[in-house]
């Protein structure tokens, strides 16, 4: 018998898991002795949330990160090759959505393993659904260029492909560089292209907010910095 890869849904931010994870994701992941993460000390942090069956220490926690080989992703399926559970966790919200976690996934299918999704909280999910904009066609786009020319120029292409196929794009940038993005989006983009930055998400600090791009013009861009945010636009 092999064993099931469970993935297993972080929480967004500093708050009760029982606020936002359902009572079997909790159960399982405190169950669990194998597990495979994007960052340990995150990971230690979110399992110490959860009051684990288990001492922390006593759990093998290994990494799985943007430099993980394809050959050491095969080895961390070891655990379920013989027989064990194992959880697969990134450092925020669903694994395998904008993080490394996705070749472990495909490994497991490649290997006809079990994978066993659990429910939690995905920060672009759930700034798609609060945005109002359209949730039959949307992309999201990870991270966009960080130079103002090229950003600007990938900002332009998003614009005309939503506008062509009225398809919502959704993309994130670095927290610090939150400001600098939505000045560019409100001097880049049509003025009536509409905007959504949905910041903190889950957490009591929460902020969704979606206006055109001329009406965010001249607003204070800075009250997003340093927070973690998903940015939306759909013309």
């Amino acid at each position: 018998m092999t064993g099931t890869l469970y993935l297993v849904p972080n929480l967004l931010g500093a708050v009760s898991p029982s606020t936002v994870l359902p009572a079997r994701t909790i159960d399982v992941a405190r169950s669990l002795g194998d597990w495979i993460v994007e960052t340990p000390k995150a990971a230690r942090a979110f399992l110490k949330t959860l009051e684990v069956r288990r001492p922390i220490a006593a759990l093998s926690i290994t990494t799985l990160d943007a430099a993980t080989s394809a050959a050491a992703v095969e080895q961390l399926l070891a655990p379920l090759r013989n027989g064990r559970d194992a959880g697969l966790l990134s450092d925020a919200g669903c694994p395998g959505i904008a993080d490394p976690g996705a070749s472990l996934v495909a490994a497991a299918h490649a290997n006809n393993l079990r994978v066993v999704p659990l429910v939690g909280p995905s920060a672009v999910l759930l700034a798609l659904m609060a945005s109002g904009m359209n949730g039959q066609r949307f992309a999201f786009h990870g991270y966009l260029p960080v130079k103002p020319d090229a950003r600007a120029h990938a900002l332009r292409a998003l614009e005309q492909t939503s506008r062509a196929e009225s398809r919502t794009e959704l993309f994130i940038e670095t927290p610090y560089r939150n400001a600098t993005m939505l000045g560019a989006l409100a001097a880049t983009l049509n003025p009536r292209t509409r905007v959504c930055v949905a910041a903190d998400l889950t957490l009591a600090t929460e902020t969704i907010v979606c206006r055109s791009a001329a009406a965010w013009r001249g607003q204070d861009h800075a009250r997003y910095d340093r927070r973690p945010a998903i940015f939306l636009l759909q013309a």
